[in-house]
């Protein structure tokens, strides 16, 4: 028999026998649909993931005091007191891997205008920190260099603050505020940003000049973290590595000793936080597999039943000179039919339901072309792997018994 011939033979053998048809195909469906929306949200996660700790600043790298595993996730390098101005200074004149660069000394307070109050955190910066940051002004204007000289009392402030502090919807520029009593000018508003991945407000902020915060409110003369940003992405392995040496120089330590400092990137905490949805992505799709697995013990199953129920049938054709190889093919044809088929099905369903999470449940998805094809693949496979037994079961028949057969 031709191939021709042996795909339409099976076509016929599926069209006869539709409901079936359709019920072995169901574990197939319903597995290609959930690897493809599992893996749909899992791109989704780290586009997301990756977009929104770009938008903290794809490039920043920050420095904190203490030799910790804290992570870039914390704000706060505490009570310790490793960093100072002149390691900034130094790392001003000697990092050529860096376009921006900040001291950073921070504290928790009340922000009060008139009868109005709210708890926020004030940032004591240079002018550079808003590059840094990828932070622009609404209205207003940034501090200067001279500002930060002489420990000027102007501030920035976010929009929760704005919201919370000037409620009537009053201009802040040029008003003056407290923060824990002590005054400050509103020189500017920042841009809205909303929540970061940590689900921290970067709205509910105030920025000062380091010194300034240094001197009137934290009586320190240390640093609590120095942030800077790297040329690029792609530099910022580097810099991280530069600034290390740099650092470890400047502190006099030996080479046994650890390092009295942490430095961290932004890259770090995308690979970790893409690592983490890797996982996630793999336990989801590792659930959703076991769909195509029952899908595929459906498909020999059902070929068992075929070959039994079509015994004289395929005796008939074995009588008139076809051979086992014919038979053989015809029921393998059979079997890849229906999974590409149902593949083909889930597919449809796998990109409905993920438009549907995305529209209705607000979930980030990207839809990959390698899951689609992932997908024929383990279908074509899963055909020829469960439809191959009963196929050579088939074959193997003695015409004269399968023709007797009742």
């Amino acid at each position: 028999m031709r191939l021709l011939n042996l795909i339409k033979i099976a076509f016929k053998a599926i069209v006869l026998n539709k409901m079936r048809t359709l019920l072995t195909m169901l574990g197939i469906i319903i597995g290609v649909a959930s690897v493809i929306a599992m893996l749909a949200i899992g791109e989704g996660s780290k586009e997301s993931i990756r977009t929104t700790i770009s938008s903290m600043g794809s490039n920043m790298i920050t420095i904190r005091p203490g030799a910790d595993d804290r992570g870039p996730a914390r704000g706060s390098g505490g009570n310790v007191q490793t960093l100072t101005l002149d390691d900034y200074k130094v790392i001003k004149e000697q990092s050529d891997l860096l376009s921006y660069s900040t001291p950073v000394v921070n504290s928790g307070g009340q922000v009060i205008n008139g009868a109005n109050n709210w708890p926020s955190t004030i940032y004591g910066v240079n002018p550079e920190y808003l590059n840094i940051k990828v932070v622009d002004l609404q209205s207003g204007s940034m501090f200067t260099d001279a500002e930060v000289k002489s420990a000027s009392k102007v501030a920035l402030i976010g929009q929760t603050v704005v919201d919370n502090v000037f409620p009537d919807g009053q201009d802040p520029v040029g008003q003056m505020i407290r923060f824990n009593n002590i005054p400050f000018k509103v020189i500017g508003v920042l841009e809205e940003k909303g929540e970061n991945t940590f689900g921290q407000d970067q709205d509910d902020v105030v920025i000062a000049p380091f010194t300034t915060v240094q001197k009137r409110i934290l009586a320190i003369d240390y640093l609590n973290q120095i942030m800077a940003s790297a040329v690029s992405e792609d530099d910022a392995p580097e810099a991280v590595e530069k600034l290390t040496e740099i650092l470890r120089t400047q502190h006099k330590l030996l080479d046994n000793e650890d390092d009295d400092f942490t430095v961290r990137s932004m890259e770090e905490l995308i690979s970790t936080f893409s690592s983490t949805s890797e996982m996630l992505t793999i336990l989801l799709v590792a659930v959703a597999s076991i769909s195509l697995l029952i899908g595929g013990i459906g498909i020999m199953n059902i070929m068992y039943v075929s070959v039994k129920e079509r015994t004289k049938e395929i005796g008939l054709r074995m009588a008139v000179g076809g051979k086992g190889s014919d038979i053989l093919m015809q029921f393998l044809i059979e079997a890849i039919l229906i999974s590409i088929t149902g593949g083909v099905l889930g597919v449809i369903l796998g990109l409905s339901a993920t438009m549907f999470i995305e529209k209705f449940l607000n979930w980030p998805t990207s839809v990959a072309l390698y899951s689609i094809v992932i997908s024929f693949a383990v279908c074509a496979i899963t055909g020829i792997f469960f439809g191959w037994y009963p196929a050579r079961k088939a074959s193997a028949l003695d015409p004269i018994t399968a023709l007797r057969y009742e």
